[in-house]
Parts: structure tokens; C-alpha cells; sequence
């Protein structure tokens, strides 16, 4: 009892919570973490006052709610427009209740606003960043700018205030069109009003770009109908009326056809002006002439306003701004050139204005401020003259490019040799070997600057006459060189780029930008939009993002193993290495083996190879072991690391790049051949030279590496060292670096992509415009192909008649036999005859609609009938499958609904289809029945299945090993095979091992056929053999009893009687003839028979088994042969393309699950697997599976995802085009409650009749008073967020109130593994558990929970019960994008609790949907403590009686004082043990019993404390493992006193594994763990992550150290977000 006591007080007198470990401070240039003080808010600098200058800006870290809330916007918001409540009493904040009386509004406060907040007077910003924020989240734009809008009266700061909100809300990457649906016909008086803004009125830089930012934003917003009909004017036919005449005459000739179009465009628009009785002067329109004009203006801006005072290009005197303005017009030209609706009228434009050649000539493209708007004008070039006809939109062939360019030429020689004779040498020299720039510039110096500028703007018409750039000799030299030199084409310049990245490259932060890329600039990247000009610009884009992002986790990963090695220069002025890094090792020699001459027709080697020598003495086993586990076809990188001798001072460290302090000199990449031990002995060698009988474990401590070095690469570093005599950068390297080998696999998609390009790439006919983003979005859909299938065998899809009609309610079905009569009492199976066109539209099939572009939310498309079709269905009986309960086919159990069986019917018909499968609707039960089906009437057909996930696909997997498909058709290729919760083995080997043991069965039952037969038993002996036998003994005779049978149909016992194999059935476990009835007995015969017939067809399929010898050979044979259904994720498609073409793999089908999570790229390779048949693309289905509300393809680089849009999914795109999918639309996971708040996403989001249904929908979750809530979490020690480093934020009071509520689950008996604790951020993720290991661990009857993990990483995955955590206090964040907001809501079937600061969210305009339904209820916990286990008889609409928790001091109050309630039964438990064994004179029980269900019995309870109580020598437990004695929450509440908890002692296996013993109590100062903590497992989520940094001491990892550094953030990156100040 004294025990007891002493637990209680200190449990009382603990007062301090738990430390918030996290990174330190984050060097934004280096991207590592250094060590900092945690605590920033106790020595943060006071905020600058809301009455500061408007344009200041500080850190998002300096900022709190609070302050937000004193703010001077936050004040006028709350009092003009904001809806919600600004604030509580908690904060310190202004209360305003929400329906208190708004001001009216005042256009003079709307330009106040702008004048002392939004307007920037001087710097390279062009927003005040924060101030933006402020206003865009406190939905100005929403409630007062829009509903205010006035065309006729409003300001030019009402409309400049708008255009900034529209951009911020492109910058934050949310729906910015949205709230202008309401009046779309003002909108577009808006547009209007936006292009006559400049009129009468000079902008500030600032202002212009802006104003240039919003263009760009609404030309990349074409899909939106709204925005589309009124910019798309801008760009159009009527824009060449500023051409100049001779620019316009040239065009014109090029193309004869644009004659007759532009006679009728003039003659139409003549008309319009004499009806408005206007004189007609097109030229003078202000849409005509709007783009000529704004590049008139950005040219003004290049030659005045970027070096105000002159133009020597002196550094001091660049203006910024007008830098940013001229990178951000080069951006919003590119994107006009880079898709076809904009480029077709606006290229001859561009070239009139000359622009690429004044840029090339300006002071800035030389300036070393200057480099990004330089390969932004290279970017500009590249589109200019890309390999397009501008008029139909077709690709341009190599031959064509150069017949062009050859002809033209030609002509521009015959014009010089009659009209010019000074250029009589030109005209008559081999247009090879005057072509290049420096041949043709030396040939065109010889003229006067007159006959010049006659040649170019009077004969040529490049350019007008009256341009003032005419008189300039270079500019008009310029203009002839590009318009005639010969360009290398796209074919060539990729080849010649290397597909391993540089050190230059790597540390371009215009290519390969920060991590903390905030949405501001722009970069020389390209951008993955919905339309693309040819297959050939699609790959391109799509290699070069995907070849950067590689990059960025290349440099990553650099960046992290040098500073481990140590380097540093020793006495002889070599480098030395004093650490250790387990990613990199020391060079000990290096040498190049062997370089192969040139392929004809290229100039780089065929191919460089290299030895590699490194010594892996250093490392301990399970290092060596993953350097010992290289194999052929890693790639490695070799590093020049070169330190300088004395280490830099904190100012030189400042100034320096990330190479200079790493003392990096060189990166070069390059692949294995082989790897050798000490002993030369050949080590993980898979291609057959070493047997696996002569394995032997590596011997020694030296590795040699055989590698092959990059071509192309070295080709450049050799020229180099030749022409400009540089560096030998092959003798110094002096560091190996590998990588973790599934981040490891860029290079072979790269060359898949790079093969691609260089092939003829036949994407099928029917999907190519569509793939392109032209055309008719639903020209690809089944009911528009031409060759769809009549009548389909639905199998087992339906399960009665009823289930039929009730999926095609618009039809009228009638059921008839296969002879056409009537079927009175229909049974499935069912075949369906399909009209030739179900209403000659897509929108007729079930479930099938079209979005409509432009559409807030996408609407459904309704047909109305005006009479019901006729729909011919036949119920037929199937066929006897045989006498044995392996010949019964599996049958189909679900209940499809109509949507679903209208995926099912277009999934099987040729085309595209796409299937929308929001939260629990059932996607991957209806692509297995596509399969199912498709497989059935298709025989013939091979499909392609591809997932994103491992995961994924074996979920796939095994559904369709339970249908009606032989598991010999199937294979699952990839790592992820292991996983399959299958005795079967789905690999290659697998299936061929299974293939072999099937064939000696079958030739086993051969023989018994045989011997039933009296025939010789050796026509088992091959598959040959028994073919012959099948043919000669068993056909002959089911002939000759099925002519004998045909005469004797009257007699029932004629089949029992003479069916020739009677004694081969004999072992069936029923008697197959009745001898009752010639027809059953008949029909049971054909079953029989066709057991044999299958019998032998599988002996027929084995034979090839027996012919090839060779594994490789036979798993070849399996995969491009045999298997009917293959099965492979997008990674591994794209990593064996090559090998895929070489082995002739073919496939009719594509089916792709989780297609919206997968990079378009990855979507594309897939589709061209295969090469091509006569010039066709053998593909005629693809069925594309996802759901694009939910999170996208996972990108690291925020740039990469938020600049060029890498992380939109084909599917997505799809769907932004407007091509018609199905959306299935009825949930079977959650409570129609909770389901409500993520429905609103979708069209018609129903719940199926199971979960409206089943009991355990109805119960509520006892305990809780509500299934959902939101509960606010107010500051905790007077914080709320954190962010120890950028995006690492982390909220100490969301942790341990979220860790009580589980503790009070657990207590109360909930199963931890149903139970998921969910973030939005990492930090977060690591802080709850660190919690978790500090306050649940210890206890093994708590335990931690299934999972903790983030939000995106939970994505495809849900639990019982989440308790989900939003982290931010300061700005919403991430969480803006609804997709992630979709994710989160939808991952619970019973209970969501969400933790969050309300105040914030609540104002969230994207949000409004899901909080307006959870802020419905309560905002404090609310609990029933009259339930104490999980069993309750309480309905779920039945709150009972809550009481709510204040807040989450009270929260760990409760559950201290149930673990002290717990403490006290299981100490009377022990004592009545004590007393039974010492009354008995017997032993005490060692342990309990283990029981895992809970139960509330009260009399039970002494059993069940026991089972916790004792350990394992019968002790009674330590303080220590009942409580943590530095708990905060350890105060046990005095109110609660004579209630008792029954809790059972839960498996152990809930542990967590692998911990540190230091960790299991983190506040024990002698560091001695709880004896019961011991063996325990768990999910790899919930180990600690491995990568921390090497070489760190292992005490590192216990919580409680105060300079604990927290892993790099970039395993997970795309879960987080650059600051957002």
C-alpha cells in the first residue's frame, strides 16, 4: 500500500510534459539539419506590429494565431466580411459572434486595403507575402471583393485586389474559379475590365507582374469554359491583324487554305461592325492587338527598366523586379507556344516581334543575374522552332525537318544569286557547309547595314521596317542566322544527353531548385499541361521532370553521406577521410579498363568501362552485407572530393555554394557489371556463369567493381580536356557512393522514356488524339469504336434476375431461351445482346456520365427517355463443368450496383474506360469482374494489370484467384510477390515449378485413364505421348457413344450403361449416372468429358514445359505465352520495358488500378509494352481505375509539384479534359455519417444497404457520446504549432491529447489494432510517437496503435478508428488541397476524432464542407463514462449523458485516473494471491491467463487484473511500469472515484520492436527499462526511421535528448510544404 502511496503522490507532484524533439535550424541552401535550441518560442523576437510597413515580411515561424487575430486585416475582416468566428476568448482575441451585423461595403476601404497592404513600392517581390495570406484565407475575395463587383463602377484597386487573390489562390494551389460561377456572366465583364486595366494608367513593376501572373494563371485554366471562350479570343485567327504586311504575306503563302479562312473572318467581322453601325477598323481592337502589345511592353521593361541609369550591366544597378517581370514573361509565352490552341496564331506573332533575338541580344541575357532568364529564353527558342506542323497539329519526321530546312535555304541562295552579288559566294556554296551560326554570320558580314536591313525586313520580311530595332546590324544578323541555321534535331540532342546528372546540373537552382520553393518565381523547367503539342513534346517534358526529380534526390542524398566521411587534407596534400558514412565509401584505385570506338553515325563511344576498387574493412556485418549485396545493373556514383585545407570562417561558409563547403569537385554516375571479392571470385552473379552448387560467401575485405561509365558524358568531359584543357576528372575521383536500391531505379525508366523517343511511338489510333488532349473527349468511349462485342456472357456478374432489372432501369428487359423463346423463371448465368448504340450516347450505360467542363462539382449527365428500350437478354443453363468439386467454378457473391455494372460493361468492351471509385465503393471487386468476364468472352485475349502499389496489386491478385480463372493463367511479376497471402507461388519460377508438378499429376491420371481403358499405361510417359492417346483412344470413343447414344435416347439407363470411361469416375464423391433420365444423365456425361478435354488441354499447355529445358527459357515461355492475366506494378513495367520488347511480350487489355496516384509517365509506358503489329498498336482496351479527389502521385520537390505540375495523373487529366467516366456511387465502409463528410466530393456519393443495415452501424462507440468530432485544442504552454525546421511542424498538445484518447480506448477495451492515429505533417508523426513510446509502451496492456502515420501515407488503407491530428494553429497549410482533406475524412468505418485548432480551420473556404458539418457538434470532447468497456447497447444517434472534457490537461486527468483505478484492482488482485497461496501453502501463479476479449464483468475482474499483474517471477510490477514519472498528465482527477474498470492483458505483440532499452521509459534518469518490456513486434510504420545520420551514437535515438536531430524530411517530402512566409 505504501507502494501505492508514493505512486500516487508522484504522479501528483509531476508537472512538466514531454520534450518536442525535432530538427534544429535548416539551412534553406544545404538542406541539412544542424543542431538548434527546440524551444524557439521561448527566445523568438517580438513580431512586428500590424501598423509595420505593408511590405515587410517576416517568418511564418514568427507568428502566431493570437497575432493573426490582433492583426489590423484580421480586425477589418471580422468587422466587413468574415462569416466565422475570428477568434475565443482563450487566445486573448476580439470575440465577434458569428451572425453579428456586417458593415456595408466601401469601395474606399477596398482601395485603402490595397494602397497601405498589398502595394509593394520597391524589392524583387511583388505581393507583401503574408499580408496576401491573411486576406486570401480570411475569404476577402469570397465575401466581399466578388459579391461587390461592380463592371461599371469598380476601382482599379478593387480589380488589381482581386487579381492578387486569384493569384495566391493558384500560388496555394487551390480552386481559384470556383467562387465565380454564381455570375458568370459578370465574370466575364470582369475579363474585360482586366484587359482594359492598363488603359490611361502607368503600372508599377510590381503591378505589371501581377497583372502578367494572372495571365499566365487564366491561359493555364483552359478546361474552365468560363475562363477558355474569353482568353482563347486573345490568341486568335483575328490576332494577325498586327502582323506586319510582309510577316503576314509570308504566312499566308506557307499555307493556302488560312487564305480562304481569313477572306471569311473578314467578311464576318465586317458584317458584326456595319450592324453595330461601326466603321470597321479590326486592327484598332484592343483584343487584336492585346499580346502584340504586351510584348511591346516587356521589351520596353528589357531595354529601360532593367538597368535603370544605363545599360552597362553593372550589378549595383540592376533592378529585381523588373528581372522577376521579364523570367515571368518568358514563362507566360513559353506555356502559349507549348500547347496548340494558343501557339497555332501566336507563333507567326512572336517571330514578327523578333522577340528570341532581342532577348539573346539584351545586357540581361549576358548578366549573371541573368542565367535563369537566359535558359528561359533557350526554353522560349526550343518551342519556337519545335518540330510541328502549326496548322494540323502533326509531328514533324527528322527527314521532314531537314527537307524544310534544306529548301528553304535553297530559296534564300536563289534569291542571293539574282538580287544580292555580294553574297554570289553564298548562293553558290554546299548548303552543309555554310549552315552553322559561325559560317553563315562570316558570310552575311560582308553586306552594308542598309543592304542588310533591305535583305531581311524588304526581301525576306522577317521583320517590319518600321521596328525600331532594324538599324542594329547584330539584331538583324541575329534574325537571318535563326531563321536559317540548321538545328540539331530533338532525336540528337537527347541522345547526347546523359542520363546521369552532374555537379553542375545538380546545384542549378533554376533547373534543380531548393526544397523551400514557395509558388513566387518561376523556373526553366517545363510543365506538364492538359494538352501537349506531339507524343514526342509529351516525352520530352515528361523526361526531363523526371530526370530532374531523380537529380534532386541524387543531391539529396550527396549531401547527406559526405559530411560523414569527414574529409579533410593531410601532410602530403592528399585527401583523407577521418569518418565513416554507411552510404559512401574511400576509393582505394580507380582506373578506366576500356573505351570502345564510336556506333557509326555518332561520335560518342559505344562504350567506357571502368575498375572500381574499395576496401569495406571499416563497417560492421550488416553494412558489409548491403555492400556485399551490389549486383549488375546498380547504379553507383563516383565523387571528387577535394576539402579546402583550412575550414571556412561562418562568413565564407555563408557565401559559399553547397559543392565549395562539401568540397565537392565532381558527380558523375555509373552502372555495375560485375563485383568481385578479394579473391577475384565473381559474387551475385544471376546470369548462369556460376552454378548455385559452387556458391561461396565472399571472401577478404576488398571489393573490385566493374562498371560502365555514361557515353555521352564522357564524350563531353573528354572534349573538354582536349579543347579547353581542363581537369582529368577521371583521376580524382576518390569517394563510391551507392543508394538505397528502390530510389535507385531512375536510370532504366529514363532510357525506357529515352527509347520511346527514338522509336515510332504507336499509341493506338483510337486514344491518340485523346492522349494528346485534342478532339472529341469521348470519341475513345465503346459505344463510338467499331468493333465492340454484340452479345456478352455476364457469367456470374448477376445474382438473380431481379439484381438484372434493377441495373438497367431505362430498359425493358425480356428474357428469352437461347432458341428465342420466352424464359418464364430466368436464372443466371445470363448473355446480353447490346443495342449497336444504347441511345447513341455514352451517358446510357449504367452509371456512365459525362463532366461537364467548367462545373463547380461534376454533374452527372441525364438522358431523358421518352420510352424504354428493349433489352434482349438469354438465360441459358451452363454445362456440366464435371464430377469433381475442383471442376465447380468459384462464383461471385457481390451485388453489384447499376454504376458498377455499367464499369463492368464498358470495361469489357474496346476503348477507354474510366472508372471514378471514391472511398469504399468497391473498385477493386468491379475490376475483378471486368477481368473475370473479359477472360470468359475473350478467351484468346492476354491483359496487362498495373497498380502503383505493391499493396495494391496483390489485393487484386487475390480476388482473381478466388474467380472463375485457372490459376495457371495467372502471374504477378516484381518484388512484391512475397507478400501474397496465397500457399501458391505467382512468379515466374513459381508458376513454371507449379506447371512441372501439374504435368507429373496429370500424366498420372493419364495412366489411370489408361488402365481404366486396358490399354498400356506408357502412353503417360510425355505430353506428346498422351496426346496421341487423347486423339486415338478417348475422342474415338466418346465419337462412337455419343453417335450409339443418339439412337437410344429412350432408354434412362442406356448412358449408365455404356458411357465408355464409367470406371475412370468410379472414385467421384457422388454416383455420376442416376440411370433415371437420359438427359440428366447426358448432361452429366459432357461433364465428364469436358473434365477430360480440360485434362489433356492442360497436358497440351504443359508440353512446351517439356521442350524447353532452360528455366529462363520455360519462364519466358510462361510470361509471353501461357499466362492469360499478368500482373506487375508501374515502376517495374517501366524498368523492364526493354527486356518486355526483347522477349516479344504481347497484351490485348490494360487494366490500371490507383491510376490516379501514378505519375503520367509511369501511366504511358504501360500502354507500350509491346511492339507493334504491321503498323498498328495491338492494344484495344484500357481501363483506367482511380479516384483524382483523392491525393496525387507522390513528387519530392515542391518546385517539380507545384511549378510544372509533375504530380498530375493521367487519370486526372483525363478528367480535366472532360472525357466521360463512370463514378461509382455507393460506400461500404463508414457510417453514412461520417461518409457524409467526404460525399459532398462527389456526384451522388450513396451508402450501400450494408452499412445502413448491420448492427454494428447503428451502435454507438461506447464511451464516446459522438461517432465524429471535432475537438479544439487550444495553445498548450502557450503554443500551438511549431516548426523546430522548415515544414517540420509539430504540435505538442495535439500529441498528448491525442495519445490520452487512445490511452482511453485502450483502457476501456478498444483492440489497439483497430485503432490508427493519422497527421498531416512528419514532424508531427514523429512527435506522437515519441509520445507513444514515452506514455503507452511501457505497458503492455496499452500498447502502441495499429499504425501512426501521415495522411498521405495511410492513403488505400483505413481502420476502425482514427484519431487524426491537422497540426497547423497559424495557416491551414497543405490541407487546403481537398484531395488530402478527402483522404483524411474517409479512412474511419466507425470513429473520427479530429483534433485541430478550430478558429483556423473553421474559416477555410475549401474546407467549408466537411467543418460546417463537424462544428454542428460540440467542439469539446464529449465522453460517457457510464460505459466502461466496448460493449454498449446505445444506438448511435443516442448521445447518452456527456460530459466534455475541458481540455487536454482534464484528458490525461481521466486516464491517470483509470490507470490508477487499474493499479489499485491489480494491487487487491495480487494481495488476495498472496494471502490464497500463503493459506494454501501452494505457489502463486507465474502469469495469467491471456484474454482478448473484453469484457465489463465485475466479477470476473480479479481473473483479469491477475492476468496483468503478475510478471514473470511473480513480483508485483515496479512504479516505473505503471507510470512515466515525468508525466504532465499524471494528476488523477478526485471526482472520479468509485467507478472500476475491468482490463485484460493484451498480446504483446503490439510493442514496438527494436527500440533502444533506454527508449521504453525515456524519463528514467538511470535509463533502466520496465522489465516487462521486452519481445515485442510491430509494423515497420512504427519502427523509428532508419535514417538517421550515420555514424550518430545509438543513446541519439532516446527522445529525451535535448539536440536529438529528427530525420531528414525527405522520405516522405510530398506529405509536407515549404513555409508558407
Amino acid at each position: 500500500m505504501k507502494d501505492l502511496i508514493e505512486h500516487t503522490d508522484r504522479i501528483q507532484t509531476v508537472t512538466t510534459m514531454t520534450k518536442v524533439y525535432g530538427t534544429g535550424a535548416y539551412d534553406f541552401k544545404r538542406h541539412h539539419v544542424a543542431e538548434y535550441p527546440v524551444d524557439l518560442s521561448a527566445t523568438r523576437p517580438e513580431t512586428k506590429s500590424a501598423d509595420s510597413k505593408p511590405g515587410s515580411t517576416t517568418l511564418s515561424s514568427s507568428i502566431t494565431l493570437s497575432e493573426i487575430q490582433r492583426d489590423r486585416l484580421t480586425k477589418i475582416a471580422a468587422a466587413n466580411w468574415l462569416k466565422t468566428t475570428t477568434s475565443t476568448a482563450a487566445d486573448g482575441g476580439d470575440v465577434v459572434a458569428e451572425g453579428e451585423e456586417k458593415m456595408g461595403f466601401d469601395e474606399a476601404l477596398v482601395k485603402k486595403i490595397y494602397e497601405t497592404e498589398l502595394k509593394v513600392k520597391e524589392g524583387r517581390k511583388t505581393v507583401p507575402l503574408q499580408r496576401v495570406m491573411i486576406l486570401e484565407v480570411s475569404q476577402y475575395l469570397e465575401n466581399y471583393l466578388w459579391p461587390n463587383f461592380d463592371p461599371e463602377t469598380a476601382t482599379f484597386e478593387h480589380v488589381m485586389s482581386m487579381i492578387l487573390m486569384v493569384n495566391e489562390k493558384f500560388r496555394e494551389n487551390v480552386a481559384a474559379w470556383s467562387c465565380f460561377y454564381d455570375r458568370k456572366d459578370v465574370f466575364k465583364r470582369f475579363l474585360d475590365r482586366v484587359l482594359h486595366l492598363k488603359e490611361g494608367r502607368e503600372l508599377s513593376i510590381a503591378e505589371k507582374t501581377n497583372y502578367l501572373v494572372f495571365m499566365i494563371n487564366a491561359f493555364q485554366s483552359l478546361e474552365d469554359e468560363m475562363v477558355r471562350q474569353k482568353v482563347l479570343r486573345l490568341a486568335s485567327f483575328e490576332s494577325w491583324h498586327s502582323l506586319s504586311y510582309g510577316r503576314f504575306q509570308m504566312e499566308l503563302c506557307l499555307n493556302n487554305k488560312l487564305i480562304k479562312k481569313w477572306k471569311k473572318t473578314i467578311r464576318k467581322e465586317a458584317e458584326e461592325a456595319t450592324k453595330r453601325g461601326e466603321p470597321f477598323n479590326p486592327s484598332a481592337s484592343l483584343e487584336v492587338r492585346f499580346l502584340r502589345n504586351f510584348m511591346e511592353e516587356f521589351l520596353d521593361v528589357l531595354d529601360f527598366r532593367v538597368f535603370p541609369q544605363n545599360s552597362s550591366g553593372n550589378e549595383d544597378e540592376i533592378d529585381d523586379a523588373a528581372v522577376l517581370y521579364c523570367e515571368r514573361f518568358m514563362e507566360f509565352l513559353i506555356d502559349l507556344l507549348s500547347q496548340l490552341p494558343t501557339r497555332r496564331y501566336l507563333r507567326p506573332l512572336v517571330a514578327d516581334v523578333a522577340v528570341v533575338a532581342k532577348c539573346h541580344l539584351s545586357a540581361l541575357y549576358r548578366h549573371e543575374k541573368g542565367k535563369l532568364f537566359a535558359q528561359l529564353v533557350d526554353l522560349l527558342q526550343f518551342y519556337e522552332r519545335f518540330e510541328i506542323n502549326d496548322y494540323y497539329g502533326t509531328q514533324l519526321t527528322d527527314d521532314e525537318v531537314l527537307r524544310s530546312h534544306y529548301e528553304r535555304f535553297q530559296a534564300f541562295q536563289l534569291l542571293a544569286f539574282k538580287k544580292i552579288p555580294k553574297l554570289r559566294e553564298l548562293a553558290l556554296s554546299n548548303i552543309g557547309s555554310i549552315h552553322k551560326r559561325a559560317d553563315l554570320s562570316r558570310k552575311l558580314s560582308v553586306l552594308s547595314p542598309k543592304e542588310l536591313k533591305d535583305v531581311v525586313c524588304c526581301k525576306l520580311k522577317l521583320v517590319s521596317e518600321e521596328d525600331p530595332w532594324s538599324d542594329r546590324v547584330d539584331f538583324l544578323i541575329e534574325v537571318m542566322v535563326s531563321f536559317f541555321e540548321r538545328q540539331q534535331s530533338q532525336k540528337e540532342s537527347i541522345n547526347a544527353l546523359p542520363l546521369y546528372p552532374n555537379e553542375q546540373i545538380m546545384w542549378d537552382e533554376s533547373v534543380v531548385p531548393s526544397i523551400n520553393y514557395s509558388g513566387e518565381g518561376c523556373l526553366a523547367l517545363p510543365k506538364l499541361n492538359l494538352q501537349f503539342l506531339t507524343l514526342h513534346d509529351y516525352l520530352l517534358r515528361n523526361f526531363n521532370l523526371f530526370r530532374l526529380e531523380s537529380t534532386y534526390e541524387i543531391r539529396e542524398d550527396i549531401q547527406e553521406a559526405i559530411p560523414h566521411l569527414l574529409p579533410y587534407i593531410n601532410n602530403e596534400g592528399e585527401t583523407a577521410f577521418r569518418g565513416w558514412s554507411r552510404m559512401a565509401v574511400p576509393i582505394k584505385e580507380f582506373k578506366i579498363n576500356e573505351v570502345k570506338q564510336p556506333n557509326i553515325g555518332e561520335v560518342k563511344p559505344s562504350s567506357v568501362t571502368a575498375q572500381i576498387t574499395f576496401s569495406i574493412s571499416s563497417y560492421k556485418a550488416q553494412i558489409r552485407s548491403e555492400w556485399n549485396a551490389l549486383k549488375e545493373h546498380d547504379v553507383l556514383f563516383l565523387l571528387s572530393v577535394r576539402p579546402s585545407f583550412e575550414p571556412l570562417s561562418a562568413e565564407e561558409a555563408e557565401k559559399a555554394s553547397v559543392p565549395e563547403r562539401l568540397g565537392l569537385q565532381y558527380v558523375r554516375g555509373c552502372e555495375i557489371i560485375e563485383i568481385r571479392d578479394e579473391e577475384g571470385t565473381l559474387m551475385n552473379d544471376f546470369t548462369g556463369r556460376i552454378k548455385r552448387d559452387e556458391w561461396k560467401p565472399p571472401k577478404g575485405e576488398l571489393r573490385t567493381v566493374t562498371v560502365a561509365l555514361d557515353t555521352a558524358q564522357y564524350h563531353m568531359d573528354v572534349t573538354d580536356i582536349a579543347e579547353k584543357g581542363a581537369e582529368d576528372i577521371y583521376g580524382t575521383f576518390n569517394v563510391l557512393m551507392r543508394r538505397k536500391p528502390k530510389e535507385n531505379n531512375f536510370k532504366a525508366i529514363l532510357e525506357s522514356i529515352r527509347d520511346l523517343m527514338n522509336e515510332y511511338c504507336i499509341v493506338p489510333d483510337w486514344l491518340h488524339n485523346i492522349f494528346l488532349g485534342y478532339g472529341d473527349p469521348s470519341a475513345a468511349q465503346w459505344t463510338k469504336m467499331p468493333d465492340h462485342l454484340q452479345k456478352v456472357d455476364f457469367k456470374d456478374t448477376f445474382l438473380d434476375a431481379d439484381h438484372l432489372k434493377e441495373c438497367f432501369p431505362d430498359h425493358q428487359v425480356c428474357f428469352v431461351n437461347s432458341d428465342g423463346t420466352d424464359h418464364l423463371n430466368p436464372r443466371p448465368p445470363f448473355r446480353i445482346r447490346l443495342p449497336k448504340k444504347l441511345k447513341g450516347d455514352t451517358c446510357a450505360i449504367p452509371g456512365n456520365g459525362k463532366s461537364t467542363i467548367g462545373s463547380k462539382n461534376d454533374v452527372s449527365m441525364v438522358d431523358s427517355y421518352s420510352g424504354k428500350e428493349e433489352l434482349i437478354v438469354e438465360a441459358y443453363i451452363p454445362p456440366d463443368p464435371g464430377p469433381y468439386p475442383q471442376d465447380q467454378p468459384n462464383q461471385n457473391s457481390v451485388r453489384f450496383t447499376p454504376t458498377q455494372i455499367g464499369a463492368i460493361m464498358s470495361g469489357i468492351q474496346p476503348g477507354l474506360t474510366m472508372v471514378v471509385g471514391p472511398p469504399g465503393t468497391g473498385k477493386t471487386d468491379t475490376a475483378v469482374q471486368i477481368l473475370n468476364v473479359l477472360y470468359h468472352n475473350c478467351p484468346s485475349q492476354r491483359t496487362l494489370i498495373i497498380t502503383h502499389s505493391n499493396q495494391a496489386l496483390n489485393d487484386l491478385f487475390e480476388k482473381i484467384m478466388q474467380r472463375d480463372v485457372p490459376a495457371r493463367y495467372l502471374l504477378r511479376l516484381g518484388q512484391g510477390e512475397q507478400e501474397l497471402a496465397t500457399d501458391l507461388d505467382f512468379s515466374r519460377q513459381g508458376r513454371v515449378n507449379a506447371m512441372l508438378v501439374r504435368r507429373l499429376e496429370l500424366l498420372s491420371e493419364v495412366e489411370r485413364l489408361a488402365r481404366s481403358l486396358q490399354l498400356p499405361e506408357d502412353v503417360g510417359y510425355t505430353c506428346e505421348t498422351a496426346g496421341y492417346f487423347w486423339l486415338l483412344h478417348v475422342y474415338s470413343r466418346w465419337e462412337l457413344f455419343l453417335a450409339a447414344c443418339a439412337d437410344n435416347e429412350d432408354k434412362p439407363t442406356f448412358i449408365q450403361d455404356r458411357f465408355p470411361f464409367k470406371e475412370f469416375f468410379s472414385n467421384t464423391p457422388q454416383p455420376v449416372f442416376t440411370g433415371q433420365s437420359f438427359e440428366k444423365d447426358m448432361r452429366a456425361a459432357k461433364g465428364c468429358f469436358r473434365h477430360l478435354k480440360t485434362m489433356f488441354q492442360e497436358l497440351e499447355e504443359c508440353r512446351a514445359f517439356e521442350l524447353l529445358k532452360s528455366t529462363a527459357d520455360r519462364a519466358n515461355y510462361l510470361m509471353t505465352k501461357q499466362a492469360k492475366i499478368v500482373a506487375m506494378t508501374c515502376t517495374h513495367a517501366a524498368l523492364k520495358r526493354k527486356d518486355f520488347l526483347q522477349l516479344g511480350f504481347k497484351y490485348d487489355n490494360l487494366l490500371m488500378e490507383e491510376s490516379a496516384q501514378i505519375l503520367e509517365i509511369e501511366t504511358f509506358i504501360p500502354m507500350l509494352l509491346q511492339r507493334q503489329e504491321d503498323g498498328h498498336a495491338r492494344l484495344k482496351r484500357c481501363i483506367l481505375i482511380g479516384d483524382h479527389h483523392q491525393l496525387p502521385p507522390v513528387v519530392k520537390n515542391m518546385a517539380f509539384q507545384k511549378y510544372s505540375h509533375m504530380d498530375q495523373s493521367l487519370f486526372t487529366r483525363f478528367v480535366r479534359l472532360g472525357i466521360p467516366y463512370i463514378e461509382l456511387n455507393a460506400q461500404g465502409r463508414a457510417r453514412p455519417s461520417i461518409a457524409k463528410l467526404y460525399n459532398w466530393r462527389y456526384r451522388d456519393l450513396g451508402d450501400l444497404p450494408y452499412v445502413k443495415e448491420e448492427a454494428i452501424f447503428h451502435k454507438a462507440n461506447s464511451g464516446f457520446s459522438y461517432e465524429y468530432q471535432l475537438v479544439d485544442v487550444p495553445d498548450y504552454h502557450g503554443r500551438g504549432e511549431t516548426a523546430p525546421s522548415p515544414w517540420f511542424y509539430q504540435n505538442e498538445g495535439e500529441a498528448e491529447y491525442i495519445v490520452s484518447v487512445y490511452i482511453y480506448m485502450r483502457l476501456l477495451g478498444y483492440p489497439a489494432n483497430k485503432i490508427s492515429i493519422l497527421t498531416t505533417y512528419n514532424g508531427q508523426k514523429l512527435l506522437i510517437r515519441d509520445v507513444i513510446n514515452r506514455r503507452c509502451v511501457p505497458y503492455d496492456f496499452i500498447g502502441p496503435p495499429s499504425k501512426v502515420a501521415t495522411v498521405d501515407k495511410f492513403q488505400g488503407q483505413q481502420n476502425d478508428f482514427i484519431l487524426l491530428s491537422l497540426v497547423r494553429s497559424r495557416f491551414v497549410g497543405h490541407l487546403r488541397d481537398v484531395r488530402r482533406l478527402v483522404v483524411a475524412m474517409s479512412r474511419a468505418r466507425l470513429g473520427l476524432f479530429v483534433f485541430c485548432r478550430r478558429s483556423l480551420f473553421e474559416q477555410c473556404y475549401e474546407l467549408q464542407p466537411t467543418f460546417q458539418l463537424l462544428l454542428q457538434r460540440p467542439d469539446r470532447l464529449a465522453l460517457n463514462f457510464s460505459e466502461v468497456s466496448t460493449y454498449t447497447e446505445r444506438h448511435v444517434e443516442d448521445i447518452g449523458h456527456p460530459y466534455f472534457v475541458s481540455g487536454v490537461e482534464e484528458m490525461g486527468q481521466i486516464v491517470m485516473d483509470k490507470m490508477n483505478q487499474l493499479y489499485q484492482a491489480r494491487l487487491m488482485s495480487y494481495q488476495h494471491e498472496q494471502y490464497m497461496a500463503y493459506s494454501s501453502d501452494g505457489p502463486a501463479s507465474a502469469n495469467g491467463a491471456v484474454d482478448d476479449t473484453l469484457d465489463g464483468n465485475q466479477s470476473e475482474e480479479p481473473r483479469e487484473m491477475d492476468s496483468v499483474t503478475n510478471g514473470e517471477d511473480g513480483d508485483l510490477p515496479s512504479e516505473k511500469q505503471l507510470n512515466c514519472p515525468n508525466d504532465e498528465n499524471g494528476v488523477p482527477p478526485e471526482r472520479v472515484t468509485n467507478r472500476e474498470t475491468s482490463m485484460e492483458d493484451l498480446p504483446s505483440e503490439n510493442q514496438l520492436d527494436g527500440e533502444k532499452e533506454s527508449e521504453a521509459c525515456p524519463n528514467d534518469e538511470n535509463g533502466v527499462p520496465p522489465e516487462r518490456v521486452t519481445n515485442s513486434e510491430t509494423s515497420m510504420e512504427d519502427l523509428p526511421p532508419e535514417n538517421q545520420l550515420d555514424g550518430e551514437k545509438e543513446s541519439e535515438a532516446c527522445p529525451n535528448d535535448e539536440n536529438r536531430v529528427p530525420p531528414e524530411t525527405n522520405s516522405e517530402t510530398s506529405m509536407e510544404e515549404p513555409p508558407n512566409l
